[in-house]
């Protein structure tokens, strides 16, 4: 099963770039082989390159590896709950970081550490790296995941759907702070989510996935202004929206995401689309140009969908 078909993106330093899609699609996975955290067996890369500040990290041996993961590139995980060790203090799942990559004493790494909650809005600083996790509340404690995902002053940072667990105000907090400090220290972002509308404020680019593939990448601006793959359209039209009237009905996604062990010649979308033709069950469409530069669409008809088929 290819859980993860030959996707291609690029992610630039200050930028953020959104992975988008249902469960299934093969957001997680794709992030994970960045880091090759993916377990092998059963999982394995077969091909491709993972470029990385001028490297190809499916080239670097296991130590090496150690020395890049929670260093150059940070990972926020989904839950943090499950994430963080519950017999640790907050303090020391911080400085761990900074005494394992950057070799830094006790005290430089309980200052450092102190500094990073200030630096993600935790208040008293000194009394919550004492407490452990379950001293914290859920948005307190994605906080410390962020503080140790920058730890070390990572050049790329992936967060896989960091505000799955929180309440919306909590979680356009989170996305905020994100953001900020991804412009101000110059990080390349990486946010992975099945909303669409989440990233419509915070990200520069999104990438749109389905059954292990992108069918539509661009500027943000673009996607949610002139979607061109039925899918991104379904996705936007499931988001509740304040410029529709208050009797319009939300409209779900019809049918099931596709078992990616039967999946045919065709596109793998068809059986949901109201849009297929006969070629669609012909082959796979390959990602064209579509509404502006750097805008991409794999959809044999997205050139024909317009303002009513995106907006009805």
């Amino acid at each position: 099963m290819r859980a993860v078909d030959g996707i291609s993106y690029t992610v630039n330093a200050g930028e953020t770039v959104a992975i988008v899609g249902e469960s299934g699609s093969g957001k997680s996975v794709g992030a994970m082989s960045i880091l090759r955290l993916i377990p092998d067996p059963p999982g394995r890369i077969t091909a491709g390159q993972i470029l990385f500040d001028g490297r190809d990290l499916l080239t670097l041996s296991e130590e090496e590896m150690r020395k890049l993961r929670g260093n150059a590139i940070g990972m926020i995980f989904q839950e943090p709950m499950t994430s963080l060790n519950p017999v640790l203090t907050i303090g020391r799942q911080i400085t761990e970081t900074l005494e394992q990559h950057r070799g830094a004493s006790r005290d430089d790494a309980n200052a450092r550490a102190r500094e990073l909650l200030t630096l993600v809005g935790i208040a008293d600083a000194d009394r919550r790296l004492k407490q452990y996790p379950h001293q914290l509340s859920g948005g307190m404690r994605q906080r410390v995941m962020i503080a140790i995902a920058l730890a070390c002053n990572p050049k790329l940072v992936i967060a896989d759907e960091p505000t799955t667990a929180l309440d919306v105000t909590i979680q356009a907090q989170i996305l905020e702070l994100m953001k900020e400090l991804t412009q101000r220290l110059n990080i390349a972002l990486v946010v992975i989510t099945h909303n669409l509308g989440v990233v419509a404020r915070y990200a520069t680019r999104v990438n749109v996935m389905y059954a292990g593939r992108i069918v539509e990448t661009g500027p943000a601006a673009a996607i949610y202004h002139n979607p061109r793959h039925p899918y991104t359209i379904a996705l936007l039209r499931s988001v509740p929206r304040l410029d529709r009237p208050r009797q319009a009905r939300l409209e779900p996604v019809d049918g099931q995401p596709p078992d990616l062990t039967r999946l045919d010649a065709g596109c793998a979308f068809r059986p949901r689309c109201r849009f297929a033709v006969d070629a669609c069950a012909a082959s796979r469409p390959a990602l064209t140009p579509a509404s502006e530069e750097g805008h991409f669409a794999a959809c044999f008809r997205g050139a024909d969908l317009t303002a009513t088929d995106q907006a009805a």
